[in-house]
């Protein structure tokens, strides 16, 4: 009896805890921007007026739950190619708490547990940025809502004093936590977009808000794994993402406080994400640390995923697509020209793969 009261404790000790990580070898982390998903519900302060039973997009609660069904079904469809649920999912373009709860308690993606990450931030138009998580993948230890600011010791605004004070856009979200041993942060963020075609100082304000953050972050956790993820309207060429947060094209040229940007090359390659005209675009980017791109032995790193060659993946599946008419061949949105077509998002989702 003594002998098997021993085994017991023995199994017991050895035994993972309660609610402990059981962590898989590897992990898709991925960004997808989710096109206005608004509930059916005026929200005070925020200009959610066309996304209103009686507003210009008649926006019923059939348009709202087939929407919520749309977005499930796409990362449904990115689990069942990867094997695997996104242990991180950061998105943009959403109203509220409310509609991630739905999206994510779907039943086409409730058994993923998703947890949620969310601010509400002071843009006009009432969107925020978000992260979902897997709980049994990522530990979260905490979290932050960065405002825009102006407070810039190198760059030159369009915009007066009067027309700054005046100005709101999406905060950044910051996410901290761990995957395995392993420190993780995230940075999800919608940059300022570019109507009126005088706004690339914004943007290269945001990234280097995003830029000067990341950095005390590695200061205070050295070997931190960062990831940076968002709808940069932006290009990965472009002076925000090249000159403000270091976005490096390749790995070996990267000093370690550079980042990496694997749909840099992905754009010289032809791919896209969004299409504008009729031009294509990668506005939807994911960048990593240096301590991420060129990992210690043993720890996580990202991997190539696309050819062997490309980092990041465009998930860009036929269902998601526009297959006739003006539009055809590009990503097919909920709205069109006025009407509800029952689609799915301007933007293809982007990902990428960590493993050790």
């Amino acid at each position: 009896m003594r002998k098997f009261c021993c085994i017991v404790l023995a199994i017991l000790l050895l035994a993972p805890a309660a609610g402990a990580q059981k962590v898989q070898k590897s992990h898709v982390i991925g960004f997808y921007n989710l096109e206005n998903l608004f509930d059916i519900y005026h929200d005070e302060g925020k200009n959610d007026y066309e996304y209103l039973p009686d507003g210009a997009n008649q926006w019923t609660e059939v348009k709202y739950a087939k929407k919520i069904h749309n977005m499930a079904s796409v990362i449904r469809a990115m689990k069942d190619d990867n094997k695997v649920y996104h242990t991180v999912l950061g998105v943009s373009e959403i109203e509220n708490r409310n509609v991630l709860e739905d999206l994510v308690s779907d039943p086409q993606i409730a058994e993923a547990n998703y947890q949620i990450v969310h601010y509400d931030g002071p843009d006009r138009r009432g969107v925020d940025c978000a992260l979902l998580y897997r709980p049994d993948q990522f530990t979260l230890l905490g979290s932050r809502s960065i405002p825009f600011t102006f407070d810039s010791p190198d760059i030159h605004f369009l915009m007066d004093s009067l027309e700054q004070s005046n100005f709101r856009t999406r905060d950044v979200l910051e996410v901290r936590g761990t995957i395995g041993d392993e420190m993780f942060a995230f940075y999800v963020t919608h940059l300022p977009s570019r109507i009126g075609g005088k706004s690339g100082d914004l943007r290269s304000r945001g990234a280097q808000i995003i830029y000067e953050n990341a950095l005390g972050l590695m200061q205070e956790y050295p070997g931190i794994k960062i990831v940076v993820m968002g709808d940069m309207n932006d290009d990965p060429t472009d002076e925000s993402m090249v000159t403000y947060l270091h976005g490096m094209e390749r790995i070996k040229d990267m000093s370690s406080t550079d980042f990496f940007s694997p749909f840099l090359s992905m754009l010289k390659a032809g791919f896209g994400s969004l299409a504008y005209q009729g031009v294509w675009s990668i506005f939807d980017i994911i960048l990593v640390n240096h301590a991420l791109a060129d990992p210690a032995k043993g720890t996580y790193g990202i991997r190539p995923i696309v050819n062997k060659k490309y980092y990041g993946r465009i998930f860009s599946a036929p269902f998601m697509t526009q297959q006739e008419g003006q539009y055809k061949g590009q990503p097919k949105r909920t709205m069109s020209n006025g009407a509800f077509i029952n689609g799915y998002s301007d933007h293809y989702p982007t990902y990428i793969v960590i493993s050790r």
